[in-house]
């Protein structure tokens, strides 16, 4: 197998683990963000959750074996910030938290749109864990996610930037609720939201093309 197959095998494979280890740490009433955060060992966990990930996914778990020969590697990244912290996260080129109880696939229906907050790389470790935690807590939207350190092709600038989700563009009255606890987070400068309609038609990546719908 190409060296460039394997890279983009382990690619994969870290994404879908790092999926797992969420979803495997809080069917067991945990959180990862919390763990690490809090500097708590998870590794029993962490090895519980890995041995499935390559049951289900022996292919991607032998090509992530590949770049991290000694699993313990991947367990002390994660304790490090991969995957928690974003100018720590050198992986994925986003960091995804879901609000408890909404499906994963939620941010990809068409009725769906985000706020976008840009941030300067030295400040979006910040915001993003108040988004973070307000999202787990119920006052913000569906899903929050934000970009991380590993360098994504597709950035225009080395700003990074973190979507904030609602359900329903249409719900203006929901829309302007998130925006107004994003205010009460400190995101006080005019911020843009953008409708998933416009981002699946492709109108989001027209250079000079205004695709904002609400703006506040």
């Amino acid at each position: 197998m190409a060296d460039t197959d394997t890279d983009a095998l382990a690619d994969v494979g870290y994404g879908i683990f790092e999926h797992l280890l969420n979803k495997g740490l809080q069917d067991r009433g945990k959180h990862l963000f919390t763990l690490v955060e809090g500097g708590i060992g998870f590794f029993q966990e962490f090895d519980e959750i890995f041995a499935g990930f390559g049951g289900e996914y022996p292919q991607l778990a032998e090509a992530l074996s590949r770049r991290f020969p000694e699993r313990t590697a991947i367990y002390d990244m994660i304790c490090a910030g991969e995957g928690v912290i974003p100018s720590k996260t050198t992986q994925m080129y986003w960091i995804v938290q879901d609000k408890p109880g909404s499906p994963p696939e939620a941010i990809e229906d068409e009725n769906a749109g985000k706020w976008l907050i840009f941030q300067e790389p030295d400040q979006v470790d910040v915001t993003w864990k108040k988004v973070r935690d307000a999202t787990v807590s119920g006052e913000l939207g569906i899903s929050a996610k934000v970009s991380t350190a590993k360098p994504n092709p597709d950035s225009r600038d080395l700003r990074k930037v973190i979507y904030v989700y609602t359900k329903d563009w249409a719900d203006e009255a929901d829309v302007m609720r998130v925006r107004e606890n994003l205010r009460k987070l400190g995101i006080v400068d005019r911020i843009g939201y953008k409708r998933n309609i416009e981002t699946f038609a492709g109108e989001y990546a027209k250079k000079g093309k205004r695709v904002t719908y609400y703006s506040a």
